[in-house]
């Protein structure tokens, strides 16, 4: 599959100052995979990841994940609820990779859940549930 961009159609959006453009591609009917450049305003003050940014980039990733699976309408989709597991500390510099997996779906609500990685090494966990986008009529 080829990647493709994601990034706020709207500038100065908080997707567009905080996270910026992302990249994704459907690795299978309900997976994909989201990369992220990391850069210095995505540190905490120690210098490692924020987790804030990290859970920013996780409720992104659902996102582009859902486009890259053949989902864009539910770019206007909201998330309900959000967790997140901190595994690991990540670093500016190296890619962050968000594996994405939508588990369910029902007639207005999708449950997923993904992981984040730098290299190989897992960063953080999460899981979410999204209300679906109306379809238009």
């Amino acid at each position: 599959m080829d990647w493709m961009s994601w990034a706020d159609p709207v500038p100065g959006t908080f997707l567009d100052s905080a996270i910026g453009i992302s990249y994704s591609r459907g690795d299978a009917e309900c997976q994909a995979t989201v990369m992220l450049e990391t850069r210095p305003s995505h540190a905490n003050r120690l210098g490692a990841l924020h987790g804030g940014f990290l859970a920013a980039f996780a409720d992104h990733a659902l996102f582009a994940g859902l486009a890259a699976m053949g989902r864009p309408e539910q770019a206007a989709a909201v998330t309900v609820d959000l967790t997140m597991q901190y595994c690991g500390s990540g670093k500016v510099g190296p890619h962050l990779r968000a594996e994405v997996e939508l588990l369910r779906e029902t007639g207005r609500m999708m449950f997923l859940r993904l992981t984040l990685h730098q290299d190989e090494e897992l960063i953080a966990a999460s899981t979410a549930t999204v209300r679906k986008a109306p379809v238009a009529t």
